[in-house]
């Protein structure tokens, strides 16, 4: 190849470089400083309280529910909860009556708190009512039940049935996992200091569907209510239990929060299924383990027909007759 034309060729390829590399310094260069123009947006103004997740109605606030956030100071309305001038520690155990969003301002009529007229409405779940029952310092735990609280009911009565003899005491479990909405007018368990306060109250109000607010209301018309003071970590229990039994049904294939929230929501909710009883021959083997009834109609001795002057009575099993006696 002539000496000329590679000289040539080796010429091109040096400017085509050089001219590669200016070009690229030049584009560098003028897209820094626009990233450095663009402006930092920093939240700037008052403080308000946001929500930190989505809020349902009825759902009672705590301290995870809200946290305060920089908002600006254009979109400050009254309604919203400012830093340094409510506390927020004082919302906790309020209740949602209206329905907010993740990141949304709580506002106060968003809010009722404990005594506030419509709390024990706003408290209730969707389709559960509130049934109020009598209980005394006995059936009540001796003041140790608080709202909040989960508890089963106790019906006690006496069965007489048809027959002699004394009636069948039992007992039995009608109602499960009930969660206690209020004791007396009281739906907190906290005095005035902050203290928990244990006394004996004569009413109790439970959340219920409106099935079992009905069998509740005839419960109270047949014996003696109690309550009996269910443990945190039953509702876990109760839940596989359910599972077990075929009683709820868990889907497959679906988001597992969304699962999640359905199984935590089926375990709060009361059951009037799966009943356990207790006779008093359970307790005592003086007591009956049946209902007393009549005999049947034939059976046992019959009536004896009167006989004057001397007689003798003879008994052949269970005929009785009686066998005058003749002569002096």
């Amino acid at each position: 190849m002539d000496v000329k034309r590679i000289a040539l060729l080796v010429g091109a390829l040096v400017v085509a470089l050089i001219s590669a590399v200016t070009a690229r310094n030049l584009f560098s260069g003028a897209s820094a400083p626009l990233a450095s123009a663009v402006p930092q947006s920093v939240p700037t103004g008052p403080e308000v309280l946001v929500a930190t997740r989505t809020l349902p109605v009825g759902t009672i606030i705590g301290p995870e529910s809200f946290r305060f956030q920089p908002w600006p100071k254009d979109l400050i309305q009254d309604a919203y909860y400012l830093r340094g001038n409510q506390d927020p520690q004082k919302l906790a155990g309020t209740v949602v009556r209206y329905a907010v969003t993740a990141g949304q301002p709580l506002t106060q009529g968003a809010l009722v708190a404990p005594g506030d007229r419509g709390f024990l409405a706003a408290a209730l779940g969707p389709g559960m009512r509130a049934v109020t029952v009598p209980v005394s310092a006995q059936s009540g735990v001796a003041g140790f039940v608080f709202p909040g609280d989960r508890v089963d009911l106790v019906l006690t009565q006496d069965v007489t049935g048809g027959g002699d003899g004394p009636p069948l005491k039992v007992s039995e479990t009608v109602i499960r996992n009930l969660r206690v909405l209020a004791t007396d007018q009281r739906t907190t368990k906290e005095d005035a200091e902050g203290k928990t306060d244990v006394k004996t109250f004569s009413t109790v109000t439970l959340e219920a569907t409106p099935k079992i607010a009905e069998k509740i209301a005839v419960a109270q018309t047949i014996g003696q209510l109690s309550l009996s003071l269910r443990s945190i970590a039953d509702n876990t229990a109760e839940l596989e239990r359910a599972i077990a039994a075929g009683e709820v049904k868990v889907p497959e294939g679906t988001d597992p929060k969304a699962e999640k929230s359905m199984l935590l929501e089926v375990a709060a909710r009361p059951s009037d299924t799966g009943t356990t009883y207790t006779v008093g021959a359970d307790v005592s083997r003086f007591q009956r383990s049946t209902v007393p009834t009549k005999a049947p109609a034939g059976s046992g001795p019959g009536p004896v027909a009167e006989v004057s002057g001397p007689a003798v009575r003879v008994v052949r099993g269970d005929a009785v007759t009686m066998v005058p006696l003749k002569g002096k």
